[in-house]
């Protein structure tokens, strides 16, 4: 948007919790090139707000009330590919960071971030750049140095997109139902995923799949 001659970008905000939303906003509208446009808590409310507008840039939490963020990003991607997507999340960035790239984020941030590490990445993204911290994108680096060598295989990191989504819900105590209807799949895909999960971190039962997801989706939070 343009404003007495000055371009202000248009910031979109994607979280479910309420506080959160006024701390980004206040933060970002005393910026003179920013500005927020639009809220939302969920997924549902998002693709209704994207509806009527488009804004510069979405700041998008990864862990929202019925599912999460990377549902949000395919569907934006399958509309626009150039909208830029920042990722705020307070799940562990080297677990998820490069994932999110590979779906289409623009950048990833920790919430625990200075208010200034915000401000630099929403401002990367907007004009075309990748943000990650320097640590992850070290080790981005020398995964992909390394990939010629023979290196240990972390099973988590074979566990899919769709399975990780799988795992973060039941983490939060969704049963298999549950899990169905906020993915848009059917109780017999997910119940694949489930064993699909189990097999890759080697569970054995049901119930050690959820005492697995429930500590890890802890450790997260």
């Amino acid at each position: 948007m343009t404003e007495f001659g000055r371009i202000t970008s248009d910031v979109m905000i994607v979280d479910d919790h309420p506080i959160v939303r006024q701390g980004l906003r206040q933060l970002i509208n005393r910026e003179k090139d920013l500005q927020v446009c639009s809220e939302a808590s969920d997924i549902k409310e998002a693709r209704d707000v994207l509806k009527s507008i488009t804004p510069d840039v979405i700041i998008l939490d990864l862990s929202l009330k019925n599912s999460d963020g990377l549902e949000l990003i395919k569907d934006i991607r399958g509309r626009d590919q150039r909208l830029p997507v920042l990722v705020l999340s307070m799940h562990d960035e080297a677990i998820y960071a490069e994932r999110l790239l590979g779906a289409g984020a623009n950048g990833y941030i920790m919430k625990q971030a200075a208010a200034e590490q915000l401000l630099t990445a929403l401002r990367r993204v907007l004009t075309g750049g990748v943000y990650v911290s320097e640590a992850v994108g070290a080790t981005m680096i020398e995964k992909y140095a390394a990939s010629g060598r023979s290196r240990p295989s972390d099973p988590f990191n074979d566990l899919s997109n769709r399975e990780l989504q799988v795992l973060n819900l039941v983490g939060r105590g969704q049963t298999t139902r549950e899990v169905a209807e906020n993915l848009n799949l059917s109780v017999k895909t997910v119940e694949s995923h489930r064993q699909r999960i189990k097999k890759k971190l080697g569970l054995q039962t049901a119930s050690q799949l959820v005492q697995y997801a429930v500590n890890w989706y802890s450790r997260q939070n």
